[in-house]
């Protein structure tokens, strides 16, 4: 790691670093024959422009293999409003090289700057340009690396040759609103699928999606600064409205074209596609209440699926990163909810158990399985927070972890494994940044001493976090508690407190882990006892405990905000007369909630781009939780804020940007109005130009200030 420059406020660093991912290495590939690491680094912690590198494993060298800045001749990126809208959806703020793809040896690479298209050579060490009708989307290289396909913003999925001599369209538009092979809105946003096509193994074919969102909802977000500018339109599909028509093909290279065929009315949501050496391609769909799905495989010659599996669920069934898959000798790998545990299965049989929770498939190779997971059984859970990487083989019989200080249980590692070689990165509450280390396996599977230490240049954070970590509660929440830095109970007495959540789905706050905790330690060091609490919803802690909140989000995870709180402050130097909350998106929600709802516990909050009315969020997400509006209208009523507003009697501030296309400004004008009609007074400040990331240097320094001093004057400090 890099020093910190000395003027550095740790606000102001914080929104440089990008929160200290500037510099540090990641988005790693393996070559399939283990001699070589492929990643995105920048040059320096205060660069945001990755550049490719690679890792000799046999040597360690690391060597540069692509540069922004010699491949665009020092000139400045520029984003085409799609590639703007996809970083937006994958919530990516860097620059320069920001994906990539590699072909079936490993020995090549593609990849977009500007729209156009690159590939490198690795092992010579050489890049070129390619032919490409851009501005170009997501080019990925055929197994053989004799060929690129690429989306582009005209909707085209397009191929060209990696020797420079063609490039023609596979797949155009029939339709205004039709793209071929890009991921649609709701894939992106709230399925974690990015991809839009997939090379079959032989290199002959792809999948590839073909979407039309003419059936969606059309938005328009303004930019009220700059009335001169036309509003952006949006295809927004709103809880309760149309979704895009979604339909999946088989394309060969010489113009062949076959449709697959599922049961798109009963299962219109494509989840996860899959397709690997000597398997049939995978398809994991789900019907829109998301309570049934069905693994598909297909028929490549006619396009006919086959169902694999088919299972249901009365809550709701997830889709996990890395499954469905097949090992080598063609058993299914899936991960599913049985009897409370989420466990992994390999054919028919469960080789978890209860003591885990396991969150996605990292690899398969033809004698284990590699996944991530944390704690299963609660009661047997030594601490919150910990994801570790385990390999498990087939049988279910044997298993390892993989973690870079021999302590799985007290760090957040994360991995990737192929030929013989992993790649582990691995993060701990008490040194800053994550480390990442190559290792090589033995014959039998077991690690050896590590291949090499992959440098990061991220600067070292300003301050240090101490977070202390427990279980809180009947329900044992798990939670982090943050105090002033030089803190002496006997000299400094009660804290005012900052609850600092989250708090509902896909959102993890509790991490055995340093940097995650930062913002919420620079915050207890301007003098607050600082909460943060996962409560019922959060992922990590069992089936049970996430599906708990169905139909219910303003009970259950405020309710555990309100429990966290009271049992900590038997421990720790809390003033429960003076308590705030802040949070963003879910914990914007939750922040506005508390005040509105338990203005007995909580005296002022920070809602930073909160969903107030969940009729206006996406359909996947919320209907998956809340149901379809019209079928459940009285949840939509229970669980959204502007029906509360005339119990307003704290202090409230709402921050929004005004180019939010995720969670539109809407949501927080119609709050403000409904105040406004109750005669409660309450700040809002409007963030011109800034979308839900707020990426901004400055926005985001300043809203850290403007929060604390918003604070501290509304709890009397």
């Amino acid at each position: 790691m890099t020093s910190h420059t000395p003027a550095d406020t740790f606000p102001r660093q914080y929104a440089r670093t990008l929160r200290y991912t500037v510099g540090a290495p990641r988005s790693f590939s393996v070559a399939p024959d283990g001699s070589r690491v492929v990643f995105l680094r920048s040059r320096s912690g205060s660069d945001r422009a990755n550049l490719l590198w690679t890792l000799d494993t046999t040597t360690g060298e690391e060597r540069i293999a692509a540069d922004p800045a010699v491949l665009l001749g020092g000139g400045e990126e520029d984003l085409s409003p799609a590639e703007k809208a996809r970083r937006e959806r994958s919530r990516e703020s860097s620059a320069g090289i920001v994906g990539y793809a590699l072909d079936a040896a490993g020995d090549r690479a593609a990849f977009a700057l500007s729209g156009r298209l690159f590939t490198a050579d690795l092992a010579a060490g050489t890049t070129a340009e390619l032919p490409a009708v851009g501005p170009l989307l997501d080019p990925r290289l055929s197994p053989d690396g004799a060929h690129v396909a690429y989306a582009n913003t005209a909707g085209e999925l397009r191929l060209t040759r990696t020797d420079g001599s063609g490039d023609r369209a596979l797949a155009e538009p029939d339709g205004p609103n039709v793209t071929w092979g890009q991921a649609e809105f709701i894939a992106q946003e709230e399925i974690d699928r990015t991809r839009g096509f997939w090379w079959s193994p032989d290199g002959e074919r792809l999948l590839a999606e073909r979407a039309d969102d003419s059936p969606v909802r059309r938005w328009w977000i303004a930019d009220p600064a700059n009335p001169d500018r036309e509003p952006a339109e949006v295809a927004y599909p709103a809880a309760g409205t149309a979704n895009a028509e979604v339909g999946l093909w088989v394309l060969d290279l010489h113009g062949g074209r076959t449709e697959v065929s599922w049961d798109h009315a009963a299962f219109p949501y494509l989840a996860r596609v899959h397709w690997s050496e000597g398997g049939v391609p995978l398809l994991l769909v789900q019907s829109r209440d998301q309570r049934a799905q069905r693994i598909l495989g297909v028929d490549v010659a006619t396009g006919a699926t086959e169902v694999l599996f088919e299972e249901h669920d009365e809550v709701w069934l997830e889709a996990f990163p890395g499954v469905p898959a097949w090992t080598p000798d063609g058993k299914l790998v899936r991960i599913s909810d049985r009897g409370g545990v989420r466990a992994l299965v390999v054919g028919d049989q469960a080789v978890t158990g209860a003591d885990l929770h396991v969150r996605s498939v990292v690899a398969v190779t033809a004698r284990e399985v590699f996944f991530s997971a944390s704690g299963g059984a609660e009661e047997t859970d030594p601490e919150p927070g910990w994801i570790a990487v385990g390999r498990i083989s087939h049988d279910g019989k044997e298993l390892a972890w993989e973690s870079a200080n021999g302590r799985p249980f007290t760090s957040v590692t994360s991995a990737v494994h192929a030929g013989g070689i992993t790649v582990r990165a691995t993060a701990e509450p008490d040194l800053p940044g994550t480390l990442v280390q190559v290792a090589r396996d033995l014959p039998e599977g077991v690690v050896v001493d590590d291949v090499a230490t992959i440098a990061s240049y991220a600067e070292t954070p300003a301050i240090t976090a101490r977070p202390v970590f427990r279980f809180a509660g009947e329900r044992r929440i798990p939670a982090a508690v943050f105090l002033p830095t030089g803190y002496d109970r006997e000299r400094d007495g009660l804290l005012p407190v900052l609850m600092d959540p989250y708090g509902g789905p896909h959102g993890q706050r509790v991490v055995q882990a340093h940097n995650p905790h930062l913002n919420s330690q620079w915050f207890a060091d301007q003098g607050f006892a600082v909460v943060v609490a996962d409560g019922r919803g959060t992922p990590g802690r069992g089936p049970a405990w996430e599906k708990s909140i169905a139909f219910d989000f303003a009970g259950a995870t405020l309710d555990d905000q309100v429990e966290a709180l009271r049992a900590l402050a038997g421990e720790f130097p809390l003033d429960l007369d003076r308590v705030a909350i802040r949070g963003w998106s879910y914990g914007g929600y939750l922040a506005a909630l508390a005040v509105l709802r338990r203005p007995d516990v909580f005296h002022a909050a920070v809602a930073g781009a909160p969903v107030t009315d969940w009729e206006l969020y996406d359909t996947h997400y919320t209907e998956r939780y809340l149901g379809h509006p019209a079928e459940r209208p009285e949840v939509y009523a229970a669980n959204s804020l502007n029906g509360y507003a005339a119990g307003l009697e704290r202090p409230l501030m709402i921050i929004h940007g005004l180019a939010d296309d995720n969670v539109v400004a809407a949501h927080t004008l119609r709050l403000s109005s409904a105040l406004l009609a109750a005669g409660r007074p309450h700040t809002v400040l409007p963030l011109s130009g800034v979308t839900h990331m707020t990426p901004q240097e400055e926005v985001a320094e300043n809203l850290l200030l403007l929060q604390v001093d918003f604070v501290k004057r509304s709890l009397g400090r």
